[in-house]
């Protein structure tokens, strides 16, 4: 499936990997409105893209993105309330609900900045792994504003309260290392390690099937509101939904592969798919 070209936003393709870039790299890839919209474009393209395994959201030149370019969205839309209206649902249909609804699995690849509104799009990445120099931050303090957007629940949604505190608080900048302490993102790596180590994971998770893949994400993510009786029973309710919309059969394949075939063990690499 082609997809459309856009002016902020880059997609690359390797083998079922899509990366998706920020692509203000001029700019160190501050979101302005433009950019949001056509994030929001190029997720509803990719979501139905039969080619697109695995999603890595990433930023062009040496930044991931540094955050909403306040140019644009304070001084920009001053005059134009339809303008900054639309501006702000894009940007929430981005940060969130396209983002972290995608129907595939999703990888942060922080390879710069990352700072301010740039942490809702990377917290809503399934994955992240960013390199050990690259430097994160809650600048907002700085600035007379709150974390604003998503970026405050999503700080405490990710990191302990008190490492939430602590940066949203002081402003102090932090490095990749520290941001996989923290828990932020899941490891950190050298730079020229990068790309190879989000690669190894999308193709781990190509192994898996794309049905167990989303609806094992809509149960991680639908779980945590739900109280131990809630969560029962709509855990029960979503494997028998998986059973009727997985095309690969997935379950009964693998207890016959553990069981009668003696060719799968859990925990010993992903079940062998069906060709």
């Amino acid at each position: 499936m082609a997809v459309s070209t856009y002016q902020t936003v880059k997609i690359e393709r390797d083998s079922g990997v899509t990366f998706l870039y920020f692509n203000r790299p001029e700019k160190r890839n501050a979101m302005s409105p433009q950019l949001c919209a056509e994030m929001v474009a190029a997720l509803s393209e990719l979501e139905v893209d039969d080619s697109t395994d695995v999603l890595v959201l990433t930023g062009a030149g040496e930044a991931f993105s540094a955050g909403m370019d306040l140019k644009e969205y304070f001084r920009g839309l001053d005059n134009d309330p339809a303008g900054r209206l639309k501006a702000s649902w894009d940007a929430r249909l981005f940060h969130y609900y396209k983002l972290r609804q995608f129907p595939k699995a999703t990888i942060a690849m922080v390879n710069g900045w990352c700072f301010g509104g740039a942490f809702s799009p990377l917290t809503s990445c399934d994955f992240a792994i960013a390199a050990e120099d690259a430097i994160f931050g809650l600048s907002e303090v700085n600035w007379g504003i709150v974390p604003g957007g998503f970026v405050s629940r999503d700080v405490v949604l990710t990191l302990r309260y008190r490492d939430a505190l602590w940066y949203a608080l002081t402003g102090e900048p932090f490095d990749g290392k520290r941001a996989a302490e923290i828990g932020l993102v899941n490891q950190a790596v050298p730079r020229a390690q990068l790309r190879d180590t989000v690669m190894a994971l999308a193709r781990k998770l190509q192994a898996i099937s794309p049905a167990v893949i989303k609806a094992t994400k809509e149960a991680i993510r639908n779980c945590m509101g739900l109280s131990y009786d809630q969560a029962w029973d709509y855990l029960a309710a979503k494997n028998d939904q998986l059973r009727l919309r997985d095309p690969e059969q997935s379950r009964d394949r693998g207890i016959k592969q553990f069981i009668d075939e003696k060719v799968f063990r859990p925990g010993l690499g992903p079940q062998p798919r069906s060709q």
